[in-house]
């Protein structure tokens, strides 16, 4: 409404960036969401609020407002040119202060009936399934951000590569199904969906554990769990430590001993192998190597859970031990 406002009252509504394309048709590269809105007011779309208070479409606007709006003229700039020519006039209007970001480049330089169909599919907030998208993908589907995920998905992360490769396309088959399907297989494995799940690299999950069968029951439960554990700090990492079979706790970040609680055990440990003339190390102590007997110092150890977190062990002083880092790195989630 604020473009027809502004058409209404004689302001600017900034310049139109086109691409012709090959075939002599025209792109727009930045202004789409602009010429959106007027082309949906003159076909009848949506009302305006007029000066008398009600609301208005086109038709009932009066005639003087409706000769102002169709008389409009727009500063639209076209470019043309080759792809290395295209990029370098994409440098110059955003030292200019027009702020376009890399996927409206790539759909300026790649410009067709491929990049036509893409946009109409990923960049268009009317479409139903947005709001399904979106549980997954994050960004503005009217600066292309949509597109650029579906795109770095199906391209396994090469944009550039599949938007050349496809740029004469008529259709975005592909595209569109690669898209659905990973979508589609994280709304199947994962029953109900959490804020960190939006913006997740799912086309690398989907390649990586789309063959694997799971438990969309059992998969949720285990998510539930992991979101009530306050050991755990990244929420984000649970989603692929489940499909991972829960074998990286790096994923998770799992809350670490205090410096506090890892020098009172050190000192606890150090009273008891003085006394007993064995390693500090508990795992070095039982050996029958050189270190049996060796003292490390509190920097050359490590504060290890005696019982693994991922196996129910609590990140508390009382599951704490330290150990030399040697040991640490060999026991892992034991």
């Amino acid at each position: 409404m604020a473009v027809i406002d502004s058409l209404l009252k004689g302001y600017p509504i900034g310049l139109l960036y086109f691409v012709k394309t090959a075939d002599g048709r025209y792109e727009v590269l930045d202004g789409q969401q602009r010429i959106t809105s007027v082309g949906r007011f003159l076909t009848e779309k949506f009302a305006f609020p007029g000066v008398d208070g009600f609301e208005r479409n086109f038709s009932s606007l009066p005639a003087d407002q409706r000769a102002k709006l169709l008389g409009t003229r727009l500063t639209i700039y076209v470019c043309e040119g080759g792809e290395s020519e295209i990029k370098e006039w994409f440098k110059t209007i955003n030292i200019a202060g027009i702020p376009l970001n890399a996927q409206e480049l790539l759909n300026a330089i790649y410009s067709g009936p491929f990049v036509t169909a893409a946009k109409e599919e990923f960049s268009n907030s009317m479409k139903p399934m947005l709001q399904k998208w979106k549980a997954y993908v994050r960004g503005n589907e009217k600066r292309q951000e949509i597109l650029a995920e579906a795109l770095r998905w199906v391209g396994r992360g090469d944009i550039d590569g599949y938007m050349a490769k496809h740029r004469f396309d008529e259709g975005i088959g592909e595209l569109k199904a690669y898209f659905s399907t990973v979508i589609d297989w994280a709304a199947t494995v994962f029953k109900g969906v959490e804020d960190e799940m939006c913006g997740l690299e799912w086309g690398r999950l989907y390649e990586t554990y789309h063959a694997n069968a799971y438990d969309p029951e059992a998969v949720w439960e285990r998510v539930r769990t992991l979101y009530a554990d306050e050991f755990v700090k990244s929420r984000k990492g649970i989603f692929e430590y489940v499909l991972g079979g829960e074998k990286d706790t790096r994923l998770l970040d799992v809350r670490v001993f205090e410096p506090k609680e890892a020098k009172a055990v050190y000192a606890r440990q150090m009273a008891d192998a003085e006394k007993k003339g064995v390693s500090n190390c508990p795992l070095c102590a039982v050996g029958h190597d050189a270190n049996a007997k060796r003292i490390w110092k509190f920097s050359e150890m490590d504060a290890d859970h005696v019982a693994a977190w991922s196996k129910g062990g609590a990140t508390d002083i009382s599951n704490c031990q330290m150990l030399c880092r040697t040991h640490n790195r060999a026991k892992g989630n034991r």
